[in-house]
């Protein structure tokens, strides 16, 4: 009796899961393999019994002149019900990293949130009401960053800090001028809020151009 495994449509199905699930560790990819396995012979199993005791027939009537002893109409029935190696593929790798995969969204919404994370640095300039309206700004930028689709958990990481460097690098810089230039002056101060914009313009341009990509790849 054939198994179901040596079927064309479930060895090719197997192997594109492997291949796409290659950045993952070898034990999870091998046990995520040994499951697809076992749920695919667990569902073609009683189409194999049939098949092999034929009513009554002989076993060539049972293979099917030829086809396999599992008919394809049922195997692709059983592997679309179980997904597409894509779908699981994204589904484990997001499982192993802990966070939700990157989906693409609208050119408008990316520009947004990273138009929010450059601006905290720039309000500050603004006499009286800039230092808490460019802590608005890191807020608002922070939690859609969190919401947005384009970018991984590492991504975000490394975004978040980027948006929260100034808090460190302005009053770092700010000192360093003043003793350079005797004294924090309204210029030392400027000077460094605009060097502590380099952080964040790098993180912005890196997202956008991770943003950029998935777009690009989905073709939206």
């Amino acid at each position: 009796m054939s198994s179901p495994l040596s079927h064309p449509l479930v060895r090719a199905f197997l192997s594109s899961v492997e291949r796409q699930t290659a950045a993952l560790p070898a034990a999870w990819r091998e046990e995520l393999l040994e499951d697809l396995r076992e749920e695919i012979v667990a569902a073609l199993a009683d189409d194999l019994g049939e098949d092999a005791a034929g009513d009554g027939d002989s076993a060539e009537d049972a293979a099917g002149d030829g086809d396999s002893v599992t008919g394809d109409e049922r195997v692709r029935q059983v592997l679309d019900w179980i997904g597409t190696p894509e779908e699981i593929a994204a589904d484990a790798l997001a499982e192993e990293s802990g966070s939700i995969p990157p989906e693409p969204e609208d050119a408008g919404a990316t520009w947004v949130t990273l138009g929010l994370a450059v601006l905290p640095v720039p309000l500050c300039l603004v006499p009286g009401v800039g230092i808490p309206l460019g802590l608005v700004a890191a807020l608002g930028a922070l939690v859609r960053l969190w919401r947005s689709a384009p970018w991984a958990r590492r991504e975000k990481r490394q975004a978040t800090l980027f948006v929260l460097s100034p808090l460190v690098t302005v009053p770092v810089l700010a000192v360093a001028l003043s003793l350079a230039f005797d004294g924090i002056s309204a210029a030392s101060f400027v000077a460094s809020l605009l060097i502590a914009l380099t952080l964040p313009v790098v993180g912005a341009i890196r997202l956008a151009r991770s943003a950029a990509r998935l777009r690009e790849q989905a073709g939206v």
